[in-house]
């Protein structure tokens, strides 16, 4: 394995890591709430669901902090050698799974986790194990 020195960025990766600890540790203790973005959304999408404004507001700031990470440094390129159908197809794929694993990576992974839930320990293994055998899947076996 050969290390892209040149895009190594190890300290703002743990300061991205460290805003997303933060940021979930701060909605669970001012809300209550697992800030899991897919249960987030779907909450918004429903009638009657109380906290919409909290929710919409944090949501609004995962989209805008790449705006304001760019007034400080510029954005790596964003690729996907899939095509839009791949693309297409990924995303439905992680929606079907969401919607049945009861979470995404964002409730299971970040705050399920650090909760030590059983739970979130086997979603998050499982979603762990699925991207590591479609890496190999598509990389070596179909030699994408």
């Amino acid at each position: 394995m050969n290390v892209d020195w040149l895009n190594f960025t190890p300290w703002s990766s743990l300061a991205g890591g460290a805003l997303i600890g933060l940021a979930a540790s701060l909605f669970v203790i001012f809300n209550g709430r697992i800030a899991g973005i897919s249960g987030l959304i779907g909450s918004l999408l429903q009638r009657g669901s109380e906290g919409v404004s909290e929710k919409a507001l944090f949501l609004l700031g995962l989209a805008i902090a790449p705006l304001v990470w760019r007034l400080f440094s510029s954005l790596p390129p964003i690729e996907f050698k899939s095509g839009w159908f791949g693309l297409s197809l990924a995303g439905l794929m992680v929606g079907i799974g969401t919607r049945y694993g009861s979470g995404c990576t964002s409730g299971h992974g970040v705050c399920g986790l650090s909760r030590l839930s059983p739970r979130s320990m086997v979603a998050t293994a499982c979603f762990m194990f699925s991207g590591f055998a479609t890496v190999f899947i598509v990389r070596h076996l179909l030699g994408g």
